[in-house]
């Protein structure tokens, strides 16, 4: 990953206590949502300069997802104020995961020969609870750096039935998301990713397969094949990221779960018939668990 990409490692050794630690590294990682590899990585800082241009990427592509780089340029110039070089913007999109031929979001663009799936969902409509499952990876700003989230959603209900948040791209925080849906919901008929890294390794692929489950992946340039998992991203922006600023991963660890829970049991939504998430997902699929 390129040096911009993580944490500085201050903002993580602040809350991981290696040498008079009580508890082992690997419980203090999970604690605190990221995995224990995050722990070894020594990653360079990000300068604030760099984050403000970022985080402004990130706002332009929350508000208009099918911007390439040329508009992008142009915009986060104007909201700066200083010309922005091109070449500059389109490698901090491809960083984030934006793009900037496809206006899809690709957190790990997969220049690697791997399996494709073909794209199952077309004309397809969740009609039940685990009917179909979406997944993705996003930009999560905090104040010295970011961090990425992934979650789990289920398409029918809207119910994020899990996420995880890491301070790298490795499989392993994905993958773990994955298997801790699947341990406290069940398995769902169709799951559906982009073609990234993480959504087509090995140990990823297998927890699907040896489970039955249809593996369906988005197009490339295909920012509509998972709409409402894009819907998601940007309610938790504008309704939580964006008016908070975290300081530590501890911090947006809290502040997202509190997000997830209010958006699963309380935040009433009107594709739902202002019913919230929960009401449809374990009204009508009775299965325990909540949001961790």
């Amino acid at each position: 990953m390129a040096s911009e990409n993580h944490l500085k490692p201050k903002d993580i050794v602040l809350h991981i206590n290696k040498i008079d630690s009580v508890l082992p590294l690997g419980i203090q990682a999970e604690l605190l949502g990221v995995s224990r590899y995050s722990l070894y990585y020594e990653a360079r800082p990000v300068s604030p300069e760099t984050l403000l241009v970022m985080n402004e990427i990130d706002e332009v592509y929350t508000a208009h997802p099918f911007y390439g780089s040329r508009r992008m340029t142009h915009e986060v110039s104007d909201r700066i104020g200083e010309e922005i070089n091109r070449k500059r913007i389109q490698r901090l999109m491809r960083e984030m995961g934006i793009e900037a031929i496809y206006p899809k979001p690709n957190l790990s663009r997969n220049n690697f020969p791997h399996p494709v799936y073909p794209y199952l969902l077309k004309g397809v409509s969740a009609s039940f609870p685990n009917h179909i499952w979406g997944t993705d990876v996003t930009y999560i700003r905090m104040r010295h750096g970011f961090l990425y989230l992934v979650a789990f959603l289920d398409w029918f209900s809207r119910f994020v039935v899990s996420w995880k948040l890491s301070t790298t791209l490795e499989v392993e925080f994905v993958l773990g998301a994955a298997e801790e849906a699947v341990r406290m919901y069940g398995i769902p008929e169709i799951e559906n990713s982009d073609q990234g890294v993480q959504f087509t390794s090995n140990d990823y692929i297998n927890l699907w397969e040896t489970n039955n489950v249809k593996i369906s992946m988005d197009s490339r340039g295909r920012t509509m094949d998972n709409i409402f998992t894009e819907r998601l991203w940007r309610s938790l922006k504008y309704e939580e990221v964006y008016l908070k600023d975290y300081a530590t991963v501890l911090e947006a660890k809290e502040n997202i779960k509190n997000y997830f829970n209010f958006y699963n049991y309380e935040r009433k939504h009107q594709s739902l018939n202002y019913r919230t998430p929960a009401e449809i997902y374990i009204g009508n699929f009775k299965k325990g668990g909540v949001v961790i």
